[in-house]
């Protein structure tokens, strides 16, 4: 028995965690952000693949039999390939990774009324057009869903150096959104397709009033994932049986521990002292 592994290329993954953790505190979980080398959002696929890869294979080492990619960006580069090609040839086969991007185009296809959904994210996910490929498969009313998608690069830099009100990031986010909705007035509902996005939830709300769009529904990740691994550990009892069980967490960065431990309260949302590992590759 092991804990869930939860990996993300830097800090947003654990907007995720926290989410997964309020809804199924009892489990025991691994959080690995690969810090050192983030970020992932301008990187080729085959980096993202193979930084992804040694990730999971490494959270496997460490006894977890399922790791979540709490990353859009892997999630769009890697884990196909992972799930596909890689799992087969490991020692354990039974292991399993899943990902972010269903379970958020599942939930965005139950809210949307249009059927015109914008997504805001990484130049990486963006350019994978891994959400274009999901969403073809939804329908409102009948009629395909109709997806624009903007890349939003400076965001994120933004984010982490603690900017959250800043003028600069209010400048980024008002051009990206004017940009979206420019290309699509129908939207109503926006994708939030970066886990670094919650944190700046109130201002994009701000933007959009001011872009006269008050009406557009945010979809942050947080929740699907959480209510998704639910699901799949009721649907797969064996996987479950797996899972220890003792409500402890294990943080591990590649990056600087000190800044992980400052920076990680703040997505996690609490004040909480984090202690943190430090993994070298």
């Amino acid at each position: 028995m092991g804990p869930i592994g939860i990996f993300d290329s830097g800090f947003g993954g654990l907007s995720i965690f926290r989410e997964i953790q309020h809804l199924l505190p009892q489990y025991d979980y691994i959080f690995l952000g690969d810090n050192g080398r983030a970020p992932y959002g301008d990187r080729s696929f085959q980096e993202v693949f193979d930084f992804t890869n040694q990730a999971v294979r490494r959270l496997f080492e460490m006894g977890c039999p399922l790791v979540i990619l709490a990353c859009n960006t892997a999630s769009a580069k890697a884990l196909r390939n992972i799930q596909q090609n890689e799992l087969p040839k490991m020692d354990d086969p039974t292991r399993r990774v899943l990902g972010v991007i269903r379970p958020t185009v599942e939930r965005v296809a139950n809210l949307t009324y249009s059927g015109h959904i914008g997504l805001v994210a990484t130049r990486a996910t963006v350019s994978s057009r891994s959400y274009d490929m999901e969403l073809a498969k939804q329908h409102v009313d009948g009629v395909p869903v109709v997806l624009t998608s903007r890349a939003c690069p400076k965001w994120v830099p933004l984010i982490e150096s603690g900017e959250l009100d800043s003028a600069d990031l209010y400048r980024e986010v008002y051009s990206d959104l004017s940009a979206l909705l420019d290309a699509d007035p129908e939207i109503d509902t926006i994708i939030l397709g970066c886990t670094h996005y919650p944190l700046i939830t109130s201002l994009i709300q701000r933007v959009l009033q001011e872009l006269d769009h008050p009406e557009i529904i945010l979809m942050p990740q947080g929740k699907p994932v959480s209510y998704s691994l639910k699901d799949y550990l009721q649907r797969h009892p064996e996987m479950e049986a797996r899972l220890s069980k003792r409500a402890r967490v294990e943080y591990f960065t590649t990056g600087d521990v000190a800044q992980f431990e400052q920076l990680a309260t703040l997505f996690l949302g609490h004040k909480q002292h984090i202690r943190a590992g430090n993994i070298e590759w």
